[in-house]
Formats: structure tokens, C-alpha cells, sequence
């Protein structure tokens, strides 16, 4: 007996698996954003004990949640995209004019956002995965393009009076467990927009895509290394190329909901986006080197940096670069934190192994 149970011990060890790398970044950012935001809510008070704070970043950002999302599955193979602000500019401006000049409406202004974003992320995927043009010098380009673009659709800033569009953008869903007490006692019921509905349907399907799919395990293989995951049998150019394309779908849906929130086409509009959605996913735990991210650590991610975004107001430092400064310094944080904790669980299970 006792020697069956001496037998059993190395198996025991054997089936620990220790956590994934994109699991443990996982829970670092989450327990990173709750820490804060109770820290904040301990600290401060005031609107951070408001729910409706709370919900007013997935409110203000569910555009900047889903483009972070697409920028993910492309730094997922090892790419980048700094295309996706200047595509929801380009979106917003094309809607607006179609329903305010053309008589479109909200179903024309969904199809146009669908079918520009796809557009772009189909020229940059087969550009990068085909041509083997350098990501970054692709979607430069791409940047450049769309906010010429923009200006060119109309100089001038337009806003949409279409009454159907209206109806959609007033639309607001009330969460009647959530909310506050006013001055006379009765309660305030919190509420989420329309985009937010939109903003969790997509990250609940990316999640799964990435989860259970092949074409989900195909983008971390690619990215982890794109030779070893030829030699599996894998398409590198085409999983490659169908990243790029996801990620201006989603590009695409997101400007539909950014002009959902604000109901207006500039030239300005989702001005350094593409710049805050790379920060975001790199504090959710997507590696710029590839292989390692997750869509629901991205989202984490955005909810951080903006959590400290009113953590900086709340301090009474409201001038635009304070907040520009702690963003540099939450980014630097989190690259040196997933470095350091990457290099030392590597040591450990080299060791292990050996």
C-alpha cells in the first residue's frame, strides 16, 4: 500500500498544470483593476461609489473596448494595426452625410460601417500576410489614408437629425438592482447605452472564438512562432490575413457604435484610439512579440487606464497631460511587471524540467 501511494506522488505533481502565460497576465490585470478601483473607492469616495461612474466607462468607451479587442487578435500573430481610429473617424463622417445628404438610415449606416472596415482590413491583411509588407509601414499608411479621407467626405463637422437614428442613440437599457438614492429618497436606476450591448456581445464572441475554435488556436500558434506552426500545417498567410481582416470588422462595428454615442461625424473624432487601444491591450497582457493575449484581459485593460484616468481628475490634476503622463507610466509598469514575472516563471519551469 504505502508503496502504491509513493508510486502515485510523481503523477500527482505531474498533473498540476501550472497556469498558461495568457492566464496569469489574465489575472494579473484583473486583480490589478479591482485593486485600484477599491482603492479608489476607499480613498476618494465620491463618484467612485456611484454605479453609474462605474458604468459610464463602458458607456464613454465601449468603441475603444471593441477596436482594443481587434487590436488584440492581430498582436496575437505578432502584428499591429494604427489604422483603427482614423477607420472610425472615416466611418462616422461616411454615415453621417449618407443619412444627412442621401437619405440613409440606420441599417445603410451599419452596412457602410461593416463594408469600410472590411475593405481596410482586407487591403492591409493581403498587403501584410501576402505582400509581406511591414505591418506597422501597412497600417501607417492606412492611418494617413483614412483621415485624409475624412476631410474629404466633409471638411466640416456634421451631425446626424435622422429620427430613426435618433430613437437608437436615445435608447438606453436600465439595470433596476443598480443605481443610487436621490435627495428625496427615491431611487435612480443606473443604465447602459446601446453600444455597451454591443461592445460585450463582441468580446463574449471573441472570446469564444479565441477559446474554442481552430482558427483561434491557428493565431496563437502563428504568433508563438509561425515556423513551427508551418511545420504543424498551419496557413501562417492566411490566418494572418484573416487577423487583419477581423480586425477591420471590428473596426467597422465599432465606428458604428462610436457614432451611436456621440452622433456626429469629425474629422478629430477616436483622435489617438489606435494609440490607447495598443496600451490597453498590452495592460490586458497582450505581448507585442506574439502568442500571448486575451480578449477579456483586454477589456480589463481599457477599464484600467481609463480607472486611472479619474483617478487623476478626482486628485484635481485635470490638465490633459497629467493624464497623458500616468497612462506612459501605468504602460511602462505593466511591461516591465509582465518582463519580470515572464522571465522568472520561465527560469522556474526550465529548472523544473530539468
Amino acid at each position: 500500500m504505502a508503496s502504491s501511494i509513493k508510486a502515485n506522488k510523481p503523477l500527482d505533481k505531474k498533473s498540476r498544470q501550472p497556469l498558461s502565460n495568457t492566464a496569469l497576465l489574465l489575472t494579473i490585470t484583473i486583480c490589478t483593476f479591482f485593486a485600484m478601483y477599491i482603492l479608489a473607492m476607499i480613498i476618494w469616495g465620491g463618484g467612485f461609489l456611484n454605479p453609474q461612474q462605474f458604468l459610464d466607462i463602458f458607456n464613454n468607451n465601449a468603441y475603444l473596448i471593441i477596436i482594443s479587442c481587434g487590436l488584440t487578435i492581430v498582436m496575437i500573430t505578432g502584428g499591429i494595426d494604427i489604422s483603427v481610429g482614423g477607420t472610425v473617424a472615416l466611418i462616422t463622417m461616411v454615415c453621417v452625410v449618407t443619412m444627412e445628404d442621401h437619405g440613409g438610415g440606420v441599417f445603410t449606416s451599419l452596412i457602410l460601417s461593416l463594408g469600410i472596415g472590411l475593405l481596410i482590413g482586407t487591403v492591409q491583411g493581403f498587403c501584410v500576410s501576402y505582400l509581406k509588407i511591414q505591418p506597422f509601414i501597412v497600417t501607417l499608411a492606412g492611418m494617413f489614408f483614412t483621415r485624409g479621407m475624412t476631410t474629404i467626405v466633409s471638411k466640416v463637422p456634421r451631425t446626424a437629425t435622422n429620427p430613426s437614428f435618433l430613437d437608437l442613440q436615445r435608447f438606453t437599457l436600465d439595470l433596476p438592482f443598480i443605481g443610487t438614492y436621490g435627495r428625496k429618497g427615491n431611487f435612480i436606476p443606473s443604465y447602459i447605452e446601446f453600444g455597451v450591448i454591443i461592445c460585450l456581445v463582441v468580446v463574449l464572441v471573441l472570446w469564444a472564438l479565441l477559446k474554442w475554435t481552430r482558427f483561434g488556436r491557428n493565431l496563437y500558434a502563428v504568433g508563438g512562432n509561425s515556423e513551427s506552426a508551418l511545420m504543424l500545417g498551419i496557413n501562417v498567410r492566411r490566418t494572418k490575413f484573416f487577423a487583419y481582416v477581423l480586425c477591420g470588422l471590428l473596426a467597422g462595428i465599432a465606428g458604428f457604435t462610436y457614432l451611436i454615442h456621440t452622433g456626429a461625424g469629425n474629422a478629430s473624432n477616436a483622435t489617438q484610439a489606435e494609440m490607447q487601444a495598443i496600451a490597453s491591450s498590452i495592460i490586458g497582457g497582450t505581448l507585442l512579440s506574439g502568442g500571448v493575449g486575451n480578449v477579456i484581459g483586454t477589456l480589463f485593460g481599457v477599464m484600467s487606464l481609463k480607472t486611472i484616468n479619474n483617478i487623476v481628475i478626482a486628485s484635481g490634476l485635470r490638465e490633459p497631460y497629467w493624464q497623458s503622463i500616468t497612462t506612459g507610466l501605468m504602460l511602462c509598469f505593466f511591461i516591465l511587471l509582465q518582463s519580470v514575472i515572464l522571465s522568472e516563471r520561465k527560469k522556474k519551469l526550465g529548472t523544473a524540467a530539468a
